[in-house]
């Protein structure tokens, strides 16, 4: 679980949730699931923002293949908002721009860890009440 939750919070497109239902209907415990997928899907967030801090914006353009426009526009909300846009990091596609451009405009680490891992957090855990509903 924590493998595929990784990915699916780095810039690889994964789906963790289709692999955490999964597990679940196979009768593994949703709350260690919860766990697992957090933790690994925060530490592909922070992957991110490693990728990020590492770069500038032309080497994102060319080998990540992310559109000028929509990193310039994450950049602006990013700025605006900073370290709270963290909690938008477990929206699909965007929130890999996110966490990238937070490492790439330099946010506090820690500030964006809390907030990308509150963010991610809560969605495993919707998703868990969501599936012991079935």
């Amino acid at each position: 679980m924590m493998v595929a939750a990784f990915l699916g919070g780095s810039f690889i497109p994964f789906t963790s949730e289709a692999v955490m239902t999964a597990l679940y209907l196979t009768g593994l415990d949703i709350w260690q699931l919860v766990i697992c997928a957090s933790i690994g899907n925060v530490l592909g967030g922070m992957f991110n923002y490693g990728i990020g801090r590492l770069g500038n914006d032309s080497w994102f353009y060319r080998r990540l293949h992310l559109s000028e426009d929509k990193l310039e526009r994450t950049k602006k909300q990013i700025r605006r908002h900073g370290a709270w846009m963290g909690l938008l990091a477990w929206i699909p596609f965007l929130g890999s721009v996110i966490t990238v451009a937070l490492g790439l405009l330099r946010v506090n680490l820690w500030h964006s860890a809390l907030t990308v891992a509150l963010g991610k957090t809560v969605r495993y855990i919707l998703l868990a009440l969501l599936l012991q509903g079935i």
